[in-house]
């Protein structure tokens, strides 16, 4: 049977987890479920998951988990070796796969100041989805490159009952 299914959780790689944890806590108030922890390729349980996961090239990472308010996780991960890279150009929307994620605040203002005043940057300016409803939305990025949106209302606002 066909269904929609609930959303779980994302996974976004950082260079430096321990900072990362503490912004994405700090600044986007998500809440810190477990880690920093290491994982290692060797013969544990978790070790042969990841190289099952990661492949043979995989040898060490952190990983932290995190939560929205509504209970989504952001599953933080800097690896190790092979050593994390940043992306020369983070925000390839062109081209297939993920490229951000999405948090609600009423308070976008208020939001993407804290975001530019913690080393993080709005993208654009905020803006008003439809002219005639009260839905803005902006795209920002973390510290470490990494994209996301906000949205002033929930998903189902924004888009239930809509026509183009």
């Amino acid at each position: 049977m066909v269904y929609p299914k609930a959303f779980s959780h994302i996974g976004v790689g950082v260079p430096d987890i321990d900072k990362a944890v503490e912004w994405y806590s700090k600044v986007l108030g998500l809440n810190v479920l477990m880690g920093p922890a290491q994982n290692d390729a060797d013969e544990t349980h978790i070790g042969k998951l990841n190289k099952g996961v990661f492949g043979e090239g995989f040898h060490k990472s952190k990983v932290a988990h995190l939560s929205t308010s509504n209970g989504i996780g952001i599953e933080l991960f800097e690896f190790i070796k092979p050593k994390a890279e940043k992306r020369e150009n983070n925000f390839e929307y062109w081209k297939c796969g993920t490229f951000h994620f999405c948090l609600v605040d009423p308070n976008i203002e208020e939001f993407v100041k804290a975001i530019e005043e913690s080393g993080g940057k709005a993208r654009g300016q905020i803006a008003t989805l439809f002219p005639d409803k009260p839905y803005k939305m902006v795209y920002c990025e973390d510290p470490f490159g990494n994209a996301f949106e906000i949205y002033t209302h929930s998903y189902e606002h924004f888009f239930s009952n809509l026509t183009y």
